[in-house]
């Protein structure tokens, strides 16, 4: 009889976590998740200024094609701020309000020159708000931020 009892006794060991060992692993997850969520974070601004970046590019490409086609930037102008000085992206949540621009403006009209600059400045309410303004010229110069922040040349300006 007494193999009987020493062999229920094995079979009745309870198996599974206990509250310490839960508890820990919990206290695991949230470390990582707090280490982890701010670099989710700017990897998500970086991806939408990169986004806005090819749209600037795509945009700057636009003018320089339909230049050519028309034969003057002013034959172009109206077509131009028209399709591409809208809010983007142009699907989902407008993150950028963007502006063609001659340099300097040319009065009366404001019609574009060869001296073109498109401008994305992030909306407000949109979590590129502290990204900075990125801007393109007709010289291929990229400007991101504002005052003593702004970063501007040919290369990485507008990824750093």
């Amino acid at each position: 009889m007494s193999a009987t009892i020493k062999s229920s006794r094995v079979l009745s060991k309870q198996q599974g976590f206990t509250l310490i060992e839960i508890m820990i692993v919990v206290a695991i997850i949230a470390v990582l998740a707090a280490v982890a969520y701010p670099s989710y974070e700017r990897y998500i601004v970086k991806t939408k200024r990169t986004d806005m970046m090819s749209e600037m590019q795509n945009i700057g490409l636009q003018i320089e094609s339909r230049k050519l086609a028309e034969g003057s930037y002013s034959a172009i102008s109206v077509g131009i701020k028209d399709e591409f000085a809208i809010e983007y992206p142009r699907q989902g949540d407008k993150l950028y309000d963007v502006t063609i621009n001659p340099i300097p403006l040319a009065p009366p009209d404001n019609t574009l020159t060869d001296k073109w600059n498109v401008t994305a400045t992030p909306k407000p309410t949109s979590q590129m708000t502290n990204d900075g303004i990125l801007t393109l010229n007709y010289q291929g110069i990229k400007c991101r931020g504002t005052g003593v922040n702004k970063k501007c040349g040919t290369g990485d300006e507008w990824t750093k």
